[in-house]
Protein backbone atom coordinates (compact mmCIF):
# COMPACT_ATOMS: atom_id res chain seq x y z
CA UNK A 1 0.00 0.00 0.00
CA UNK A 2 1.20 3.53 -0.81
CA UNK A 3 1.02 5.71 2.28
CA UNK A 4 -1.03 8.93 2.16
CA UNK A 5 1.21 11.45 3.94
CA UNK A 6 0.64 14.65 1.95
CA UNK A 7 -2.22 17.15 1.89
CA UNK A 8 -4.27 17.68 -1.27
CA UNK A 9 -3.89 21.47 -0.98
CA UNK A 10 -0.10 21.33 -0.77
CA UNK A 11 0.28 18.96 -3.70
CA UNK A 12 -2.22 20.96 -5.79
CA UNK A 13 -0.09 24.09 -5.35
CA UNK A 14 2.50 22.75 -7.82
CA UNK A 15 2.50 20.56 -10.95
CA UNK A 16 0.84 17.24 -10.12
CA UNK A 17 -1.09 14.19 -11.32
CA UNK A 18 -4.66 13.50 -10.22
CA UNK A 19 -5.86 9.89 -10.46
CA UNK A 20 -8.00 7.15 -8.98
CA UNK A 21 -6.08 5.37 -6.25
CA UNK A 22 -5.93 1.60 -6.71
CA UNK A 23 -3.80 1.01 -3.61
CA UNK A 24 -5.01 -1.76 -1.32
CA UNK A 25 -6.78 -0.67 1.84
CA UNK A 26 -9.18 2.12 2.83
CA UNK A 27 -8.08 4.55 0.08
CA UNK A 28 -8.96 2.16 -2.75
CA UNK A 29 -11.07 3.97 -5.34
CA UNK A 30 -10.54 7.42 -3.86
CA UNK A 31 -9.28 10.42 -5.79
CA UNK A 32 -5.56 10.94 -5.14
CA UNK A 33 -2.78 13.34 -6.17
CA UNK A 34 1.01 13.09 -6.40
CA UNK A 35 3.63 15.72 -7.32
CA UNK A 36 4.55 15.55 -11.00
CA UNK A 37 8.22 15.12 -10.11
CA UNK A 38 7.46 12.29 -7.63
CA UNK A 39 4.78 10.21 -9.36
CA UNK A 40 5.79 7.01 -7.56
CA UNK A 41 6.09 8.69 -4.15
CA UNK A 42 3.65 9.40 -1.30
CA UNK A 43 0.19 10.52 -2.38
CA UNK A 44 -2.48 12.80 -0.95
CA UNK A 45 -5.99 11.36 -0.92
CA UNK A 46 -9.27 13.28 -1.17
CA UNK A 47 -12.52 12.14 0.42
CA UNK A 48 -14.42 11.50 -2.83
CA UNK A 49 -14.48 8.09 -4.53
CA UNK A 50 -14.39 7.92 -8.35
CA UNK A 51 -14.40 5.53 -11.29
CA UNK A 52 -13.02 8.19 -13.66
CA UNK A 53 -11.37 11.50 -12.74
CA UNK A 54 -10.03 14.63 -14.41
CA UNK A 55 -8.75 17.96 -13.12
CA UNK A 56 -7.45 21.41 -13.96
CA UNK A 57 -5.67 23.82 -11.61
CA UNK A 58 -8.96 25.21 -10.26
CA UNK A 59 -11.48 22.39 -10.80
CA UNK A 60 -11.96 18.65 -10.75
CA UNK A 61 -14.42 16.11 -12.12
CA UNK A 62 -15.27 12.73 -10.64
CA UNK A 63 -17.53 10.19 -12.32
CA UNK A 64 -18.80 7.39 -10.14
CA UNK A 65 -21.54 4.78 -10.17
CA UNK A 66 -24.87 5.68 -8.59
CA UNK A 67 -25.44 3.09 -5.90
CA UNK A 68 -29.09 4.10 -5.56
CA UNK A 69 -30.11 3.45 -9.17
CA UNK A 70 -29.19 0.67 -11.60
CA UNK A 71 -27.25 1.63 -14.75
CA UNK A 72 -26.76 5.23 -13.70
CA UNK A 73 -23.84 7.39 -12.58
CA UNK A 74 -23.12 10.60 -10.72
CA UNK A 75 -20.83 13.32 -12.08
CA UNK A 76 -19.32 15.22 -9.18
CA UNK A 77 -17.91 18.65 -10.06
CA UNK A 78 -15.10 19.50 -7.64
CA UNK A 79 -13.57 22.74 -6.45
CA UNK A 80 -9.89 23.66 -6.22
CA UNK A 81 -9.45 21.55 -3.08
CA UNK A 82 -11.14 18.61 -4.88
CA UNK A 83 -14.21 18.84 -2.64
CA UNK A 84 -17.70 18.36 -4.18
CA UNK A 85 -19.37 21.50 -5.57
CA UNK A 86 -22.17 20.03 -7.73
CA UNK A 87 -23.56 16.50 -8.04
CA UNK A 88 -25.25 15.69 -11.34
CA UNK A 89 -27.18 12.47 -12.07
CA UNK A 90 -26.15 10.80 -15.34
CA UNK A 91 -27.83 7.93 -17.18
CA UNK A 92 -25.51 5.01 -17.94
CA UNK A 93 -22.33 3.36 -16.67
CA UNK A 94 -19.15 5.39 -16.06
CA UNK A 95 -16.81 5.61 -19.09
CA UNK A 96 -14.93 8.88 -19.80
CA UNK A 97 -14.57 12.42 -18.41
CA UNK A 98 -12.73 15.56 -19.49
CA UNK A 99 -12.57 19.24 -18.51
CA UNK A 100 -11.78 22.26 -20.67
CA UNK A 101 -8.45 23.95 -19.80
CA UNK A 102 -10.25 26.70 -17.87
CA UNK A 103 -12.45 24.15 -16.09
CA UNK A 104 -15.65 25.84 -17.26
CA UNK A 105 -16.85 22.90 -19.40
CA UNK A 106 -17.09 19.23 -18.53
CA UNK A 107 -17.72 16.30 -20.88
CA UNK A 108 -19.12 13.11 -19.35
CA UNK A 109 -19.45 9.86 -21.32
CA UNK A 110 -21.36 6.82 -20.11
CA UNK A 111 -22.31 3.48 -21.64
CA UNK A 112 -26.05 3.27 -22.03
CA UNK A 113 -26.04 -0.22 -23.59
CA UNK A 114 -23.24 -2.75 -23.33
CA UNK A 115 -20.35 -2.43 -20.90
CA UNK A 116 -17.34 -2.13 -23.18
CA UNK A 117 -16.31 -1.17 -26.67
CA UNK A 118 -15.75 -4.86 -27.34
CA UNK A 119 -19.49 -5.51 -27.04
CA UNK A 120 -21.28 -5.42 -30.37
CA UNK A 121 -24.00 -2.80 -30.50
CA UNK A 122 -22.73 -0.69 -27.58
CA UNK A 123 -24.13 2.79 -27.23
CA UNK A 124 -22.78 5.85 -25.45
CA UNK A 125 -24.14 9.15 -24.22
CA UNK A 126 -21.81 12.15 -23.94
CA UNK A 127 -23.18 15.24 -22.20
CA UNK A 128 -21.52 18.65 -21.94
CA UNK A 129 -21.93 20.57 -18.66
CA UNK A 130 -21.37 24.11 -17.44
CA UNK A 131 -19.32 23.42 -14.30
CA UNK A 132 -19.89 26.86 -12.77
CA UNK A 133 -23.67 26.52 -12.87
CA UNK A 134 -23.82 22.75 -12.65
CA UNK A 135 -26.19 22.61 -15.62
CA UNK A 136 -26.31 20.55 -18.83
CA UNK A 137 -25.45 22.10 -22.19
CA UNK A 138 -26.74 19.04 -24.00
CA UNK A 139 -25.97 15.59 -25.38
CA UNK A 140 -23.37 15.77 -28.16
CA UNK A 141 -25.52 13.48 -30.31
CA UNK A 142 -27.88 16.47 -30.59
CA UNK A 143 -25.13 18.62 -32.17
CA UNK A 144 -25.12 19.10 -35.96
CA UNK A 145 -22.61 16.74 -37.63
CA UNK A 146 -20.90 17.74 -40.88
CA UNK A 147 -19.21 15.02 -42.95
CA UNK A 148 -17.45 16.01 -46.20
CA UNK A 149 -19.04 19.43 -45.75
CA UNK A 150 -22.61 18.09 -45.69
CA UNK A 151 -25.08 17.52 -42.87
CA UNK A 152 -24.87 13.92 -41.65
CA UNK A 153 -27.87 12.38 -39.89
CA UNK A 154 -28.07 8.83 -38.59
CA UNK A 155 -30.13 7.16 -35.87
CA UNK A 156 -27.14 5.12 -34.65
CA UNK A 157 -24.84 8.12 -34.00
CA UNK A 158 -22.44 7.79 -31.06
CA UNK A 159 -20.07 10.47 -29.75
CA UNK A 160 -17.41 9.86 -27.09
CA UNK A 161 -13.80 10.53 -26.13
CA UNK A 162 -13.92 14.33 -25.82
CA UNK A 163 -10.65 16.28 -25.50
CA UNK A 164 -10.74 20.09 -25.21
CA UNK A 165 -8.62 22.60 -27.11
CA UNK A 166 -10.03 25.61 -25.21
CA UNK A 167 -13.25 26.80 -23.59
CA UNK A 168 -15.25 26.23 -26.77
CA UNK A 169 -13.41 24.02 -29.27
CA UNK A 170 -12.90 20.29 -28.73
CA UNK A 171 -12.18 17.00 -30.50
CA UNK A 172 -14.14 13.77 -30.13
CA UNK A 173 -14.90 10.40 -31.70
CA UNK A 174 -18.01 10.21 -33.89
CA UNK A 175 -19.23 6.75 -34.93
CA UNK A 176 -22.03 5.64 -37.22
CA UNK A 177 -22.82 2.73 -39.54
CA UNK A 178 -19.66 0.85 -38.61
CA UNK A 179 -17.32 3.80 -39.24
CA UNK A 180 -15.36 5.92 -36.74
CA UNK A 181 -14.05 9.46 -37.28
CA UNK A 182 -12.07 12.08 -35.46
CA UNK A 183 -14.28 15.18 -35.32
CA UNK A 184 -13.65 18.79 -34.32
CA UNK A 185 -16.42 20.30 -32.21
CA UNK A 186 -17.67 23.80 -31.50
CA UNK A 187 -19.80 24.21 -28.37
CA UNK A 188 -21.17 27.66 -29.24
CA UNK A 189 -22.27 26.50 -32.71
CA UNK A 190 -23.37 23.08 -31.39
CA UNK A 191 -21.52 21.48 -34.28
CA UNK A 192 -19.15 18.58 -35.03
CA UNK A 193 -17.09 18.32 -38.23
CA UNK A 194 -15.44 15.00 -39.17
CA UNK A 195 -11.73 15.18 -40.00
CA UNK A 196 -10.20 11.72 -40.36
CA UNK A 197 -11.41 8.13 -40.19
CA UNK A 198 -10.15 5.56 -37.67
CA UNK A 199 -9.24 7.88 -34.78
CA UNK A 200 -10.79 6.75 -31.49
CA UNK A 201 -10.64 8.36 -28.02
CA UNK A 202 -8.42 11.33 -29.01
CA UNK A 203 -6.32 13.26 -26.49
CA UNK A 204 -4.93 16.63 -27.55
CA UNK A 205 -1.26 17.40 -26.82
CA UNK A 206 -0.46 20.41 -24.57
CA UNK A 207 0.82 22.38 -27.58
CA UNK A 208 -2.37 21.62 -29.50
CA UNK A 209 -0.62 20.10 -32.53
CA UNK A 210 -1.20 16.34 -32.12
CA UNK A 211 -3.74 13.86 -30.86
CA UNK A 212 -2.87 10.58 -29.20
CA UNK A 213 -5.53 7.97 -29.89
CA UNK A 214 -6.26 4.26 -30.12
CA UNK A 215 -6.62 2.57 -33.49
CA UNK A 216 -8.58 -0.63 -33.97
CA UNK A 217 -6.65 -3.51 -35.54
CA UNK A 218 -9.73 -5.14 -37.04
CA UNK A 219 -9.76 -8.15 -34.74
CA UNK A 220 -12.81 -9.49 -32.90
CA UNK A 221 -13.35 -8.82 -30.07
CA UNK A 222 -12.07 -5.28 -30.57
CA UNK A 223 -8.36 -4.63 -29.99
CA UNK A 224 -6.42 -1.38 -30.20
CA UNK A 225 -2.91 0.08 -30.67
CA UNK A 226 -1.88 3.53 -29.43
CA UNK A 227 -0.99 6.09 -32.13
CA UNK A 228 -0.17 9.79 -32.35
CA UNK A 229 -1.46 11.90 -35.25
CA UNK A 230 0.04 15.27 -36.20
CA UNK A 231 -2.94 17.50 -37.00
CA UNK A 232 -0.84 19.83 -39.16
CA UNK A 233 0.89 17.31 -41.42
CA UNK A 234 -1.23 14.17 -41.12
CA UNK A 235 1.88 12.20 -40.08
CA UNK A 236 0.84 9.23 -37.95
CA UNK A 237 3.02 6.98 -35.78
CA UNK A 238 2.31 3.82 -33.78
CA UNK A 239 3.68 4.01 -30.25
CA UNK A 240 6.03 1.50 -28.64
CA UNK A 241 3.26 0.22 -26.35
CA UNK A 242 2.18 -2.97 -28.13
CA UNK A 243 -0.27 -4.21 -25.49
CA UNK A 244 -3.99 -3.50 -25.89
CA UNK A 245 -4.82 -0.17 -24.23
CA UNK A 246 -8.56 0.42 -23.83
CA UNK A 247 -8.22 3.91 -22.39
CA UNK A 248 -8.28 7.58 -23.36
CA UNK A 249 -4.67 8.54 -22.81
CA UNK A 250 -3.38 11.69 -21.10
CA UNK A 251 -0.31 13.69 -22.15
CA UNK A 252 2.37 13.81 -19.46
CA UNK A 253 4.08 16.57 -21.45
CA UNK A 254 4.55 17.32 -25.16
CA UNK A 255 6.80 14.26 -25.55
CA UNK A 256 5.09 11.49 -23.55
CA UNK A 257 1.61 10.02 -23.06
CA UNK A 258 0.23 8.29 -19.96
CA UNK A 259 -2.52 5.67 -19.68
CA UNK A 260 -3.98 3.08 -17.34
CA UNK A 261 -3.20 -0.63 -17.70
CA UNK A 262 -4.45 -3.62 -15.75
CA UNK A 263 -1.74 -5.79 -14.23
CA UNK A 264 -1.02 -8.92 -16.23
CA UNK A 265 -0.53 -12.40 -14.82
CA UNK A 266 0.30 -14.83 -17.60
CA UNK A 267 -2.19 -14.18 -20.38
CA UNK A 268 -4.81 -12.72 -18.03
CA UNK A 269 -5.35 -9.16 -16.77
CA UNK A 270 -6.46 -8.33 -13.23
CA UNK A 271 -9.00 -5.53 -13.70
CA UNK A 272 -8.93 -4.19 -10.14
CA UNK A 273 -5.12 -4.01 -10.06
CA UNK A 274 -3.93 -1.26 -12.38
CA UNK A 275 -0.97 1.07 -12.86
CA UNK A 276 -0.48 4.24 -14.88
CA UNK A 277 2.15 3.80 -17.58
CA UNK A 278 3.99 6.27 -19.81
CA UNK A 279 5.53 5.91 -23.28
CA UNK A 280 7.24 8.36 -25.69
CA UNK A 281 4.89 10.03 -28.17
CA UNK A 282 7.21 9.64 -31.18
CA UNK A 283 7.18 5.83 -31.40
CA UNK A 284 10.58 5.39 -29.74
CA UNK A 285 11.55 4.00 -26.34
CA UNK A 286 9.71 1.54 -24.14
CA UNK A 287 6.68 1.79 -21.81
CA UNK A 288 7.35 2.15 -18.09
CA UNK A 289 5.24 2.45 -14.95
CA UNK A 290 4.67 6.08 -13.98
CA UNK A 291 2.24 5.83 -11.04
CA UNK A 292 1.83 2.42 -9.39
CA UNK A 293 -1.59 1.31 -8.18
CA UNK A 294 -3.40 4.06 -10.09
CA UNK A 295 -5.99 4.64 -12.81
CA UNK A 296 -7.48 7.50 -14.89
CA UNK A 297 -4.59 10.02 -14.75
CA UNK A 298 -4.97 13.78 -15.26
CA UNK A 299 -1.82 15.89 -15.47
CA UNK A 300 -2.04 19.43 -14.02
CA UNK A 301 0.93 21.60 -14.92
Amino acid sequence: MVAATLSVTNVRSGPHIVFRSMADGPTYGQLAVVPLDRPDGPRAVAEVKCIRVYATRADGLCLTDNKLALDSSVAVILDEALSPRHRLPVIGISSRVRLSPDGALAAVTTFVAGHSYADGGFSTATTMYDTRLGTSIGNLEEFRVLHDGKRYDAADMNVWGVTFADGNRFYATVASRGRIWLAEGDVARRELRTLREGVECPSLSPDGTRVAYKERDGSEPASWRLHVLDLRTGHDVALAETRVVDDQVEWLDNDQVAYGMARQVGNSYIGDETDVWVVPADGSGQPRVLVPRAWSPAVVR
